[in-house]
């Protein structure tokens, strides 16, 4: 776990277990350089602690790069509640993590993430103002979607030559509160929609509401489209997948959509223009952060706007120097935390 963070650059991590309520949690704050570490909470079942310990580190610096990219004063953190078969209470569990959270003094802010909801925030928020995305502070899905749906139009003008997306194939994996917000801006700008999710009525829906094609879940990553949209949990990319990848790019909503480093490497091999997550999908965190310090709508819409600005950047860097964008999304957000 030390040599973990040590490479990840992690500052602390934090551990609870709470056997009357169930709670098995961690906390990684990886960078306080520019404000309290910012971080969604989740809230699923793995395979050990040690997977649980792995997705904290490696979410947390994702969050860092995404909040000093985005121009935002805040670290970078992650919480993951390992989920129980069964537990007594959720609402005692989620109280009992609010507690864990005050207890780390403001060092931490926590909002929703897989497996959570703004009443699981809710619960939190009866123990510590140190959380957002509460059902009064509402979801950020939607600003996901929108600073997501942003990014593929720069993505398309940067890899097609033009940011009509009308008449595009984009395939959308994962069509959950972000990937179906996004297919319905995608279906209203007139691209043609391939969908796969493990839940068959999500699937229904979006071919009922958008007239998408449904696609296997385990196809739908060798299917020919021009654009492929991950929006479900991460490590989607590997050394396998990517080898059957038959699209011009990939710029989608999930987390930690690389399954190591050097994929990033692949997909420029095959000509596969990759925008990096933590950019694309920083919407939500601009939303839940503008949120929290009081900002207006009007206010953080315009900070939206901005996704696309810096993914250009980085995808002109990426030309100019014949690196992948995922490379210079890196050195570009550990230069701005060094010189913080």
């Amino acid at each position: 776990m030390f040599a973990l963070m040590q490479s990840s650059q992690v500052e602390t991590m934090h551990f609870i277990v709470d056997p009357d309520t169930g709670l098995k949690a961690l906390i990684a704050i990886h960078s306080s350089q520019m404000g309290p570490a910012l971080g969604g909470c989740r809230y699923i079942a793995y395979g050990d602690e040690e997977s649980a310990i792995q997705d904290a580190i490696r979410l947390a610096q994702n969050m860092s790069y995404k909040a000093v990219l985005a121009g935002l004063p805040y670290g970078g953190g992650k919480a993951v509640i390992m989920r129980p078969a069964h537990v007594p209470s959720r609402a005692a569990l989620f109280e009992s993590f609010g507690r864990f959270i005050e207890s780390l003094d403001g060092r931490y802010i926590t909002a929703v993430d897989s497996g959570t909801s703004s009443a699981d925030m809710d619960c939190i928020a009866q123990h510590t103002q140190h959380v957002t995305s509460t059902t009064e502070a509402g979801d950020p899905s939607s600003h996901t979607a929108m600073g997501v749906f942003a990014g593929i139009r720069t993505t398309a003008m940067a890899r097609l030559g033009s940011d009509n997306l009308e008449g595009l194939r984009i395939a959308i994996q994962g069509i959950g509160h972000v990937g179906y917000a996004l297919a319905e801006q995608l279906h209203a700008a007139g691209a043609e929609l391939l969908v796969s999710d493990l839940d068959s009525g999500k699937v229904q829906l979006a071919m009922e509401q958008f007239g998408a094609h449904p696609i296997a879940s385990e196809a739908l990553l060798s299917t020919p489209c021009d654009i492929l949209v991950p929006c479900g949990l991460g490590a989607i990319l590997n050394s396998k997948s990517v080898a059957q990848l038959r699209c011009a790019a990939v710029a989608g909503a999930a987390n930690n959509q690389l399954s190591c480093p050097e994929i990033a490497d692949q997909l420029e091999a095959r000509g596969i223009l990759y925008a990096p997550d933590y950019v694309i999908n920083s919407g939500g965190l601009i939303y839940v952060a503008l949120q929290h310090q009081g900002e207006t709508l009007s206010t953080i819409t315009a900070h939206l706007s901005r996704i696309g600005v810096r993914l250009t950047e980085v995808f002109a860097h990426a030309q100019a120097e014949k690196r992948s964008p995922a490379h210079v999304a890196d050195a570009l957000a550990e230069r701005l935390l060094s010189a913080s």
